[in-house]
């Protein structure tokens, strides 16, 4: 079991410009998903401002997202105030915390990565979506529950975090993600959709999964996006353990052979097409293979899709 020990950022908001940009980042930019526009704001990779060497930044906000009361969206300063996070699409960063081990009896470093859901136009603070898994997420539990407002979190980035890059070529593409998988998704949507996009991306379909519609998370959002780009995006819930008497009338089940063939391009067209997966382990093993395996297996290779067709997340 993992205590947390916690830190505050010393003299955080003690200066007036600190208190300005704390109180614009409040109100500048939205944090609930359903009230975001896709934003296309690019940058290349190395203007983050994260970099190899961790530094720590105060949790400015942190609000529920979905109905099931397990995720949670934060927002944490930058160690440059004044500027945006500088991020390219698609990458991550990697956050770090002390937290006690009770089994050891002494304070560990424990590293996770995840993807920012803000765009290069937020100043002054990022945004991460983060699902609670209680116990048995020890980073999980401390971002959600235990770190207060003001108290700090340590983030760097490596070119390791740096994924598939956009603008992206390819003129169709599919989405598949599971859970929080959908957070590097939402950043590929950003420069696809976004206004002043330079992707080729003439057509997207996102197949995502969930246990139950509490567990869906941006869905107010994607919809939006959908309605905002008929013909361009389309977003389709599929849930494995929905109850049978409620009002949700979509897609059932797994993400399946059937559902990839109704929904996603085909691997037939070629270049034109790429799949973007991102979910847990055991998404990977069945849809694709192993992210650190190069072989596409899996449903998607049984359906003829090949290495250059599908990017892991």
């Amino acid at each position: 079991r993992l205590l947390f020990r916690q830190r505050v950022l010393p003299n955080f908001q003690q200066t007036s410009s600190n208190i300005k940009s704390f109180f614009s980042t409040m109100t500048d930019y939205p944090m609930i998903l359903s009230e975001r526009p896709a934003v296309c704001s690019l940058v290349p990779p190395g203007e983050c401002q994260f970099t190899p060497t961790f530094q720590s930044v105060p949790l400015l906000d942190r609000i529920p997202c979905g109905t099931g009361g397990t995720s949670f969206i934060l927002r944490f300063g930058l160690p440059d105030a004044t500027k945006s996070m500088g991020l390219s699409t698609c990458a991550c960063v990697l956050a770090k915390a002390e937290l006690m081990d009770t089994n050891k009896g002494e304070v560990v470093d424990v590293i996770r990565p995840y993807t920012p859901i803000s765009a290069n136009n937020q100043v002054g603070c990022f945004d991460l979506l983060i699902k609670d898994y209680g116990e048995n997420g020890f980073m999980s539990k401390y971002l959600c529950e235990d770190l207060a407002v003001g108290g700090t979190v340590d983030f760097k980035h490596i070119d390791f975090n740096v994924k598939i890059q956009a603008p992206f070529k390819h003129k169709k593409i599919g989405i598949i993600a599971g859970g929080t998988g959908i957070t590097p998704m939402m950043q590929a949507l950003h420069a696809i959709l976004g206004e002043g996009s330079t992707s080729a991306t003439t057509e997207v379909s996102f197949l995502y999964g969930s246990q139950r519609s509490d567990d869906i998370l941006g869905g107010e959002m994607l919809d939006a996006w959908a309605k905002q780009h008929v013909g361009k995006f389309t977003h389709v819930d599929v849930l494995s353990n929905e109850p049978e008497d409620s009002e949700y009338s979509g897609e059932r089940g797994f993400i399946d052979t059937a559902k990839i063939e109704k929904y996603l391009p085909k691997a037939s067209d070629g270049d034109d097409v790429m799949i973007f997966v991102c979910g847990p382990p055991i998404m990977y093993k069945i849809l694709c293979g192993p992210r650190d395996q190069k072989e596409i297996t899996g449903v998607l290779g049984e359906m003829g899709y090949t290495p250059s067709q599908v990017f892991k997340f």
